[in-house]
């Protein structure tokens, strides 16, 4: 596996000829806020809120991996749903596959780099099915992951990435067993020349056509160890601060336990 070095795409970097390097008298500052009580109830996972604080990645995957996710959230998510069967499609730096392992968990990886097109329904695993499906796909082109046309952060235009993003999420909502789970690491961001792309509601609006309902709410992720934290803009905007897990259903068949 080729590892390549983060590439910043210059339509996401529209801000970063106006950036300064933070002064050393000058420190960035942590501010603590108080998190509401969560109820209590039977759940294996109970930290496991619509809220998730996790400031240490955990020892999975490989965090100079552009865009690299702490494995904490997806061992919580296995925790809970308890999965037999687990697949990610866009592994990356193999983080999904280094939780389920330590949990014992079977897990079936691939990726771009492996030249794998999670896009194209044809390279999905026909013969396989999935209790779970874990994804982390790009967030469009706000980073550049593989040096490859069909990799989704290579898309031209929004429109293209959408229209192929649907072609993913399709492509899982037919590899998930009646009851199974996708769930999806999304992030909104600006956009040099299309402005505000708010992801999240195209993830879900993609996930109901291809018939999936939302099993949970949102998970909203803190995104501790971001590198734009570490930099001082001259313009003004509100930052954002998180990215968001949604968690779709495959509906049950009818008789089990489920409307159709």
């Amino acid at each position: 596996m080729t590892y390549l070095t983060q590439s910043i795409n210059p339509f996401y970097a529209a801000r970063s000829k106006r950036v300064q390097p933070i002064r050393d008298d000058d420190p960035p500052k942590p501010v603590y806020a108080r998190l509401p009580l969560a109820p209590r109830n039977a759940s294996p996972v109970p930290h496991l809120t619509s809220l998730y604080h996790f400031h240490r990645a955990g020892d999975y995957g490989d965090r100079k991996w552009p865009g690299n996710c702490g494995g904490n959230l997806v061992k919580d998510l296995l925790n809970y749903f308890r999965p037999g069967f687990v697949f990610d499609p866009m592994t990356g730096s193999g983080t999904a596959t280094d939780v389920c392992r330590e949990l014992g968990i079977p897990c079936l990886s691939f990726d771009i780099h492996d030249g794998f097109d999670a896009c194209d329904p044809k390279e999905f695993p026909a013969s396989q099915m999935f209790d779970l499906i874990w994804a982390h796909p790009p967030y469009w082109r706000q980073k550049l992951y593989a040096d490859d046309a069909r990799d989704l952060s290579r898309s031209p235009t929004l429109e293209h990435f959408i229209r192929r993003y649907g072609q993913f999420i399709r492509n899982c909502a037919r590899s998930l067993n009646s009851g199974g789970k996708l769930a999806i690491l999304m992030g909104d961001y600006s956009d040099r020349e299309a402005g505000f792309v708010p992801l999240v509601y195209w993830t879900k609006r993609l996930a109901f056509e291809a018939g999936l309902k939302q099993h949970c709410t949102d998970i909203i992720r803190f995104s501790h160890g971001a590198s734009c934290s570490k930099k001082v803009y001259r313009s003004s905007f509100i930052p954002g601060l998180h990215d968001t897990c949604m968690v779709f259903e495959r509906p049950r068949l009818s008789g089990q336990g489920g409307q159709p």
